[in-house]
C-alpha cells in the first residue's frame, strides 16, 4: 500500500434501488425491498472504492469479513447511502464501520474487514485451486 487509510477515512456511495436490487420473492402481495445480499455488495463495494486510492497499482482489496445487522426494508424507486468509515488499518487489513440510510432511517449497521492483495499472488492463489478443482472433477469415481 502507498499508505495506511486514517482512522475517520470515509467513502459514500449513493443509488436508486432498481428492480435488480429487490428480492426475488416480491409476490402475493409482498413488495419489492431492497434484498440484504445486495445491500451486502453496495457497501463492500463503497469500502472497496474507500480504500481505492491508498492501494498501489499492482494492489485491490478484497472482502476478508462481514457483519451486518438489515433493520428496515427499502422500497423499489428509493434513494439509499451507503457509508464505509475505516476505524483500524494494521498491515494489510483494514476495518470499515458500514451504516446505509435511505431517505427516512438507518436500515442497516456493520463492520467490514478488507485485505490488500497483490494480483499477481492472488491469481496465482486462484489458479492452483482451479487446477485443484478440475483435477478433482476429472479424478474416476468407483460406482
Amino acid at each position: 500500500m502507498k499508505s495506511l487509510p486514517r482512522i475517520g477515512t470515509v467513502g459514500e456511495f449513493e443509488f436508486v434501488v432498481e428492480e435488480k436490487h429487490v428480492i426475488d420473492f416480491a409476490t402475493d402481495g409482498m413488495p419489492p425491498v431492497l434484498s440484504t445480499p445486495n445491500l451486502i455488495a453496495l457497501l463492500e463495494r463503497t469500502a472497496r472504492e474507500a480504500l481505492t486510492p491508498f492501494l498501489e497499482p499492482d494492489e485491490r482489496s478484497v472482502g476478508a469479513e462481514i457483519e451486518l445487522r438489515h433493520f428496515a426494508p427499502t422500497l423499489l424507486g428509493a434513494r439509499a447511502v451507503c457509508t464505509a468509515r475505516v476505524i483500524h488499518a494494521e498491515g494489510r487489513e483494514v476495518t470499515f464501520q458500514l451504516e446505509a440510510r435511505d431517505e427516512q432511517e438507518v436500515i442497516a449497521r456493520g463492520v467490514h474487514k478488507r485485505a490488500v492483495v497483490r494480483i499477481e499472488q492472488f491469481a496465482r492463489r486462484v489458479g492452483r485451486k482451479s487446477v485443484s478443482a478440475d483435477k478433482a472433477i476429472r479424478a474416476p469415481t468407483a460406482d
